[in-house]
């Protein structure tokens, strides 16, 4: 990778901190900001540089990611009068990679385009384990020419990388995806639940369904993790219940009834209730098992 920019990365969670990680393992200069300092350190240790707001951190930077957590944090983090749009450098391009609202994608990229300020919002699947193993899937919208000139750092991120459209295109292409998962997450909790009310081996279920046509993402990643009872969040329930209002939302405004998606969402609701929205989202198996008892 020839001619490196200096990078700015604002959000070191789950996910963030891994990504991160392989910019600064790829040799880039990568200045880090996230409200709770702490969860930089390793990162700084390593070669980030710690910057003490995101404005600081923009107006250092030609290219700065984010990945924060609500599409109000978004908001607040571009267009307030300090944010990223108001102090990036001139020519800077910007790149949100949370899952937000594709109506807010476009506002930014709006307010950008009256800077001069390239704008990309690039939503992620995969997990903190793509995220660990570089292996994210990344939905891109806004302009080729930025698309293009970032292209070679979502590469050191993910494997699979396409520009789906305009602004707004990358978010509508990440909630496609997480209607998807809608009906694979639901589907393997109530297959493990009627596998193990047959008194079958989950571990054998879970080799064989997955070497054929019912093989999912979640089953092979998740369905280990359930059986372990480990619901340690790799992309927190409170996150995912998120990203569904927002594809319902959405497809409202399209005039679409999406009953599986509303039925998986009031699924992960009843978690919510539960005291269990930091859990990871393979927790839904617990309202199963639960019922077991």
């Amino acid at each position: 990778m020839s001619n490196k920019k200096v990078l700015g990365f604002i959000g070191t969670g789950v996910m963030g901190a891994s990504m991160v990680g392989h910019l600064l393992a790829a040799g880039n200069e990568v200045h880090v900001y996230n409200r709770t300092k702490a969860k930089t350190d390793d990162l700084v240790a390593s070669g980030a540089i710690w910057e003490d707001s995101p404005g600081e951190l923009a107006s250092k930077c030609d290219i700065v990611f984010s990945i924060v957590g609500f599409p109000k944090d978004v908001e607040s983090l571009y267009l307030d009068t300090d944010g990223l749009v108001a102090k990036a450098k001139n020519g800077a391009i910007l790149i949100d990679m949370t899952t937000s609202s594709p109506k807010l994608a476009r506002k930014i990229y709006e307010a950008g385009k009256k800077r001069g300020i390239g704008i990309l919002d690039a939503p992620v699947t995969g997990g903190d384990k793509g995220a660990r193993e570089a292996t994210l899937t990344i939905f891109v919208g806004g302009d080729e020419k930025d698309f293009k000139a970032v292209l070679p750092y979502f590469e050191t991120m993910g494997r699979t990388i396409r520009r789906m459209g305009n602004a707004g295109d990358g978010q509508n292409s990440k909630l496609a995806n997480q209607i998807v998962i809608a009906g694979t997450m639901t589907g393997m909790c109530e297959a493990l639940t009627f596998a193990k009310s047959c008194n079958l081996d989950l571990e054998t279920l879970i080799e064989a369904v997955g070497g054929g046509s019912a093989s999912t993402w979640s089953l092979l990643n998740y369905g280990p993790r359930i059986l372990k009872g480990d619901c340690k969040p790799g992309f927190f329930i409170k996150h995912y219940i998120k990203d569904m209002k927002l594809a319902e939302e959405t497809a409202k405004e399209l005039n679409l009834d999406l009953p599986a998606l509303t039925l998986t969402r009031e699924l992960y609701d009843k978690l919510v209730c539960a005291g269990k929205e930091n859990e990871g989202t393979q927790a839904l198996y617990l309202l199963y098992a639960d019922k077991k008892k």
